[in-house]
């Protein structure tokens, strides 16, 4: 059989296995994907799952449970070689080996882009997967229980301060959410007040969002700002060091929770590990068919799509304009390569990517949103509605639209909950305690209890 290998299970490389699956015949090829996470990440919902609008697994897909003809490979490509067919993979557990292919897509997405900034790795955390997501919830929730039991003064005021670095729309939208939990919170925490809260938002730039044209992106800005938001535009972080946060523009603040957003490189296996073409950027040179390569130089039987590829944007009047790497354009580029690389094995007609954008929406707290169409444009609660909409749709497989739908109903009715589980990223924490070694003194005290 033929061997078709997918490097990487998020939107473009699950939407191409899942469509092969219902349209191969039985023994016209075999489908491998290799991904060193057991289901797919709807990223849109990151935001809302930091704010307990979203039920974390609610915002992952298990690809066990929807690619029943697919192999799963549990591990991570660290190399790939096309002028042997081949790719190194790395398992969760065990030694390096080695996959051949008949037919290769790389579908391996991007990672999180970061800068040597003193202190940014051992402070900052990331919103590009569920358990970051849960995690920034978690700390947020515990941030305010420790925070109602000090006096005023500066450890309350660092445990009540949160920044976001970088202003496109994860940043932008889970800075909203996360506002909104915390704003919705103080009325369980009357020991707290709402000009106690400090949520900055850092830019280096001088607009946020910048799918957006100006004005949106201003009256953002401003809505933020209503809200008692502090953002900061043109502005870069220079330390975090023990979470004091350093700006260039001399700003300075203890903050107990750093959230970095500042958006996506590309894969390491993509730009150093591959003889495969890249463009300046390290991603994958792609015609408008998503085979690599270009018109006069295709690479055979090699097909790759979205965060790690350059895919050219034909529904764009800019001449040799790219797709934006989003959600929209992956899950659609998936479905198109599903059907171009079983085009190419029966020897049929493979057909070019193109996608009109559907317009841009993000969310920005609860019963708050943007929606842009072209010069449409719509704000707060509809652009909210527009949203919630909009992905309850896109989210892959009823079963998971309806566990969503059935979270938000349950929130509309009893709110959201705001019980923080921190702990369960140290499970073994309560049990190692109570097996340790007691002194004397203790166990005799222990005694006296028993008695």
């Amino acid at each position: 059989m033929r061997e078709i290998l997918i490097v990487g299970g998020g939107y473009a490389g699950f939407y191409t296995a899942w469509g092969l699956e219902k349209t191969l015949r039985p023994g016209e090829a075999r489908v491998t994907v290799v991904d060193p996470r057991p289901y797919m990440t709807y990223q849109p919902f990151l935001p809302e799952v930091t704010a307990g609008s979203v039920e974390a697994r609610h915002a992952a897909v298990s690809l066990r449970r929807h690619l029943h003809k697919t192999r799963l490979v549990a591990g991570s490509v660290t190399e790939i070689r096309h002028a042997d067919r081949t790719v190194t993979v790395r398992p969760v557990n065990g030694e390096e080996y080695e996959l051949r292919y008949d037919t290769l897509v790389v579908t391996a997405g991007a990672v999180t882009r970061t800068f040597p900034i003193p202190g940014l790795a051992q402070s900052a955390i990331g919103l590009k997967h569920v358990e970051e997501a849960v995690a920034v919830r978690d700390r947020l929730l515990t941030a305010f229980d420790q925070a109602a039991s000090l006096p005023p003064g500066p450890e309350r005021r660092k445990l009540l301060t949160v920044t976001f670095v970088g202003g496109g729309f994860s940043g932008v939208e889970g800075f909203g959410e996360l506002l909104s939990l915390a704003t919705a919170m103080l009325k369980s925490y009357p020991e707290l007040s709402l000009g106690e809260l400090s949520f900055h938002l850092i830019e280096a730039r001088g607009r946020i969002l910048p799918e957006v044209t100006d004005k949106p992106g201003a009256w953002v800005v401003r809505h933020l700002e209503r809200r008692g938001a502090h953002v900061h535009l043109d502005t870069q972080l220079v330390s975090a060091e023990d979470g004091h946060v350093v700006l260039s523009n001399g700003e300075e603040f203890d903050s107990e929770l750093i959230v970095w957003t500042a958006g996506n490189a590309s894969n390491p296996v993509v730009h150093n590990h591959t003889d495969l073409p890249v463009d300046e950027r390290g991603l994958l040179v792609v015609r408008p068919d998503l085979r690599v390569g270009t018109d006069g130089d295709p690479v055979p039987d090699v097909w790759a799509a979205g965060d790690d590829a350059a895919v050219p944007d034909l529904a764009s009047p800019v001449p040799g304009a790219r797709t934006v790497p989003n959600a929209q354009h992956a899950v659609r580029q998936g479905k198109r390569l599903a059907k171009n690389i079983l085009a190419s094995l029966r020897g049929g007609k493979v057909r070019d990517y193109r996608h009109s954008s559907l317009g841009v929406v993000a969310t920005l707290g609860l019963g708050r949103g943007i929606f842009q169409y072209k010069a449409i444009v719509i704000k707060g609660f509809p652009a909210w509605l527009m949203h919630r909409g909009y992905h309850v749709l896109a989210v892959p497989t009823w079963e998971r639209k309806v566990r969503v739908l059935t979270v938000w109903l349950t929130a509309a009715l009893f709110g959201r909950d705001l019980v923080s589980l921190a702990s369960v990223q140290h499970p073994r924490d309560a049990f190692v305690t109570s097996a340790a070694p007691r002194r004397p003194a203790e166990r005799q005290a222990g005694d006296h209890a028993a008695v």
